[in-house]
């Protein structure tokens, strides 16, 4: 029985493989090939899944959330992820390091500055330009990388995790539903559930990859005057980062990734230090208390709000951020679900919620009280013009900050260093995950990492070529919208397993 079992589960993986791989390379080639015609049809589809379901979107990421805490602090807060004389593969400095490389490194880089700034120009619920409108930015921006972001990746790699480490069914998003659900249509959808979780991968990592070049592109012009916009010098970015990950991805897990994490951890606080030290300390420490009380004391009712008796323009700005970064994590999920759940066995699963959702919110949060409140408080108090450089140039808007503290020079090469880390860490953990969802066994040979290395490689240009901001984002969230229904079901399976195995005491040996 094992052995059909291991065969079935090998076929099933060559058979992801050969749709989703198929499905990415015309999405790059047609990318390529007509970047505003695709562009202009991602952007419509997630325009109308925003309309007509922004409601159902919202209520599924804050019930993670609710749920995610409840159980944290339940009963089943205790039962652990493998074995009970299984420890963890990694320290906790490497595991957080780790996890936190994965899933949001290349983003907070990116809009650490721009986004609160960007909000203090235009959210709805504060007067432009004010001091109310400083602090609500700073709310508005936790909202979005807090923890509902996390939550959706602590679900989706709680529920595999639990799976593969107490079911031994594999780290695959269908494997959950195969074990728990029942019915000859469950098969398919299991099928189904991975193409989706592969080509969601895929897309999101891309349009990271595409983010990371034009933010690097416009260091190189500050720093070195280098044209901001030339595809070429895209390409030769695009090209040093792919030679770059090749190495890591030819290496083990516990070395490649851990080192490059730990290194990307290391760096990320010495620059925040800086900043910190070197900046307004008082003014940053300050916005950080006042920031995280805020962000509590909002959660709930920003976790239910839809501005539906608002005009069309603040709909839109609310589908704009909220509803396309609720959805980039719904993309994302896939991949750092199976990334955090590969490096998570022997954790309990309220050391799994606290490690996954509640310490990277913390440091969230004192990320952009530094970076987004010191580029308020130079729009406010400084030098000023720093609304109008995001507003002309997202990418550009920390490289620029940084050249009104002392060494810019050394802080601008280090925060283009840490860019350019994070985007081959965020690619390595992609390349492996997507070798172990699409070939045989629970360890992807390093010719399947870099075949998939390769392919993100393409499916970056293809979005590079799309040339903005909005339309890489539109691109990115499209295997959200499928991934979505996937995620429901994963965590009814996971209930429904904790319940049995309750039922049975299986979770509760040697608990007691």
């Amino acid at each position: 029985m094992f052995a059909r079992l291991h065969l079935r589960r090998r076929l099933s993986n060559w058979a992801v493989l050969l749709v989703a791989l198929p499905l990415c390379g015309g999405v790059a080639v047609w990318g390529l090939g007509d970047p505003a015609g695709l562009a202009d049809w991602a952007g419509n589809i997630t325009g109308v899944a925003f309309r007509a379901l922004d409601w159902l979107y919202m209520l599924l990421v804050t019930g993670l959330l609710v749920l995610a805490a409840w159980l944290a602090i339940s009963r089943y807060g205790r039962v652990k992820l493998g074995r009970e004389d299984d420890m963890p593969e990694f320290s906790l400095p490497s595991w957080l390091s780790m996890l936190f490389a994965a899933g949001m490194g290349v983003g907070l880089l990116f809009w650490g500055v721009a986004e609160p700034v960007l909000h203090f120009d235009g959210a709805p619920g504060a007067v432009p330009g004010t001091r109310e409108a400083a602090r609500h930015a700073l709310t508005v921006t936790l909202f979005h990388w807090g923890f509902h972001a996390w939550a959706i990746y602590g679900m989706v790699a709680l529920a595999l995790a639990y799976f593969a480490f107490r079911r031994g069914s594999g780290y695959q998003p269908g494997a959950g539903l195969r074990a728990e659900l029942h019915g000859r249509w469950v098969e398919g959808l299991a099928y189904i559930a991975n193409v989706t979780a592969v080509v969601a991968i895929a897309l999101g990592v891309a349009g990271s990859i595409a983010m990371g070049v034009f933010q690097l592109q416009r260091g190189l012009f500050v720093f070195a005057e280098v044209d901001p916009n030339s595809l070429t010098v895209s390409g030769y970015i695009l090209a040093a980062l792919v030679v770059a990950y090749c190495l890591p991805l030819v290496m083990p897990l516990d070395k490649g990734v851990k080192w490059l994490s730990n290194a990307n951890m290391l760096l990320a606080v010495a620059i925040m230090l800086f900043l910190l030290l070197a900046g307004p300390t008082a003014f940053l420490m300050r916005g950080f208390v006042t920031a995280f009380g805020d962000y509590l004391t909002e959660l709930a009712r920003m976790s239910f709000q839809l501005f539906t008796f608002q005009d069309r323009d603040v709909a839109g700005w609310f589908q704009g951020w909220t509803l396309t970064y609720f959805f980039w994590w719904i993309a994302w999920a896939p991949f750092v679900g199976v990334f955090i759940a590969r490096i998570s066995r022997g954790r309990t699963i309220r050391e799994f919620i606290v490690g996954v959702i509640l310490v990277p919110t913390l440091f969230s949060i004192l990320w952009f009280a530094v970076f987004g409140g010191f580029g308020l408080y130079e729009e406010m108090y400084g030098l000023g013009g720093v609304v109008a450089m995001v507003r002309h140039d997202v990418s550009i808007a920390l490289f620029t900050l940084l050249e009104r503290l002392p060494f810019a020079g050394l802080l601008n090469v280090a925060a283009m260093v840490l860019a350019f880390v994070f985007l081959v860490t965020s690619v390595v953990s992609a390349a492996y995950v997507l070798g172990l969802l699409s070939g045989p066994g629970s360890n992807p040979s390093w010719r399947s990492k870099l075949a998939w290395g390769m392919v993100l490689g393409v499916l970056g240009a293809a979005m590079i070529v799309a040339g903005n901001i909005q339309a890489v984002r539109a691109l990115s969230v499209l295997g959200a919208l499928p991934f979505a229904a996937i995620m429901v079901l994963q965590v009814v399976a996971l209930l429904r397993a904790l319940r049995a195995d309750a039922a049975t005491e299986r979770i509760w040996e040697g608990l007691q």
